[in-house]
């Protein structure tokens, strides 16, 4: 209490008991992958997608971790973290080995890393008639097709320099000139370029342990322990791993029960799992029942895989749907609410499915909790399923869960304020009151069943559940209960014939 000496006008602060218990964000994902570059093992921060292939590289063959983030972001991500994995385990592997050059006159052209396929470079004249003896022609082929057309001059100081055009403009060669030569225009030829070196330590094994990591060291899933606000987690490179005969199948199966137990263990997170690429619907039934026979209440499994364009390549590629359904989530967190079950929306980014999947096929699949893509003439590419992969019919939908997750949070970071609080009526007091006005809040906005708030849920925190024992522990007890809105999943209508027999029984 303040001390009052002199006659005056005194001015207090004083609280008023209402603390606002603020929403938590329920779209952060977390990628574990492989990348082109950049620090591995450890959690970094992405905003957006060109802050990605700032620190990690572009599209790289054989990887799916730049897709699945591209496609977060582009289906409404927002922030992401991103664990590189597949290197030594001691930090940085070496830089990849340049690539091995071809001779075309005075100059050396190599593959860029990033390419792929079978390159060639044929040199030609110039367009028009009587062209200068340094301009020449440079047709780059990819597996047999030109794909790169430049008009280029021997002369430094001109714009179509030739090594300047290409550094700027290819996306498949780079052109230096040889040291100790002049630089002539070269004779009409083609030549071969050979494929880029891999990296001389690249990984020929991924170990599990390099998913799992260290909470110590803040690496793999381990350092995701670490960051509260990640609500969803991504492997999209563990069964590219797989393909490549970096891991096997019990490594497989080892990671994604690790990154199950990770969700289970933070209980704010749930993981999306894929499936194996390429199998049909039953092969995915019987892996689903007999191989991956995952009962969890934080995890959701998608299938088929995606088609999507690759700027590597110029064609058509399959990549998993974690990384785009993690988009999706945060998008319909956005614009309807985490209580919305993230189902029914299209996937932006999709051109294609790997397998097209019909009704009686997907019957076969939604009971045992493997989320359906599915095209749809006229509708595009839509997630067709809202599950997780818990036997508990009181955690069968997805957005109970992620909606429990959510006011878990927000009442867990909302309430901090009471640690070390006389443990008193007016404290219980104050606590039913500020929960009671968060959940009415959620109720209002549709999250909580009920036709009044007292239908939807309850908050009690009194001398009932919290006895002089409690007390005496340091104990404050609050049980909340909450009814959650569920799916409509199976839209029946039931239809039937009558007839007006009213006026035939008058007559």
């Amino acid at each position: 209490m303040p001390s009052y000496l002199s006659p005056g006008v005194y001015v207090e602060e004083v609280q008023s008991g209402a603390r606002p218990i603020e929403g938590v964000g329920t779209a952060v994902a977390a990628f574990v992958g492989f990348a082109e570059r950049g620090p591995f093992h450890q959690p970094t921060l992405v905003a957006n997608w060109n802050q990605y292939v700032q620190l990690f590289g572009g599209f790289v063959e054989g990887c799916y971790l730049p897709h699945s983030v591209y496609g977060y972001f582009s289906n409404g991500g927002g922030t992401a973290y991103v664990v590189r994995v597949g290197g030594a385990a001691a930090g940085e592997r070496t830089e990849p080995a340049a690539p091995v050059p071809a001779v075309l006159g005075g100059l050396r052209v190599a593959a860029l890393p990033s390419a792929t396929g079978e390159i060639s470079v044929e040199v030609a004249d110039a367009d028009g008639e009587n062209p200068p003896d340094d301009r020449f022609k440079l047709l780059v082929r990819q597996d047999g097709k030109v794909v790169e057309t430049f008009d280029v001059s021997t002369r430094r100081n001109i714009k179509n320099y030739v090594v300047n055009q290409v550094r700027e403009r290819s996306k498949l060669i780079e052109v230096s000139e040889q040291s100790g030569t002049t630089l002539t225009r070269p004779d009409k030829q083609s030549v071969m370029v050979p494929a880029p070196a891999l990296p001389a330590d690249a990984p020929v094994k991924v170990d599990t342990q390099e998913y799992v990591g260290d909470v110590a060291d803040r690496t793999g899933f381990g350092g995701l322990e670490t960051i509260d606000e990640i609500t969803m987690v991504a492997v999209p490179d563990l069964m590219s791993a797989h393909q490549r005969g970096l891991i096997d199948a019990d490594g497989v199966k080892a990671v994604q029960l690790a990154v199950i137990s990770h969700c289970e263990q933070m209980g704010d997170r749930v993981a999306i799992l894929d499936t194996p690429p390429g199998l049909a619907a039953q092969r995915v039934r019987a892996w689903r029942q007999d191989e991956a026979g995952y009962d969890s209440r934080f995890a959701a499994l998608y299938y088929p895989w995606l088609k999507v364009f690759d700027p590597v390549s110029g064609q058509t590629i399959t990549v998993p749907p974690s990384g785009h359904v993690a988009g999706v989530w945060a998008r319909s967190d956005a614009e309807r609410g985490v209580h919305k079950a993230p189902a029914n929306e299209v996937i932006r980014g999709a051109i294609d499915l790997q397998i097209s999947l019909s009704k009686g096929e997907q019957d076969l699949l939604n009971p045992i909790g493997v989320n359906c893509v599915r095209a749809f003439p006229g509708r595009g590419i839509r997630i067709w399923g809202a599950r997780t992969l818990s036997s508990d019919p009181a955690w069968r939908y997805l957005n109970v869960r992620r909606l429990f997750n959510y006011l878990e949070e927000s009442i867990l970071l909302g309430t901090q304020w009471v640690v070390f609080e006389p443990n008193d009526d007016r404290l219980w007091s104050s606590i039913r009151r500020n929960v009671t006005a968060f959940l009415t809040e959620e109720w209002r906005r549709g999250a909580l069943f009920g036709r009044t708030a007292e239908e939807a849920f309850y908050v009690k925190c009194d001398r009932d559940n919290n006895p002089s024992e409690s007390i005496d522990l340091g104990q404050v007890i609050c049980e909340i209960g909450v009814a959650p809105v569920k799916p409509a999943e199976f839209v029946v209508f039931r239809l039937a014939q009558f007839s007006d027999s009213t006026s035939l029984v008058n007559e």
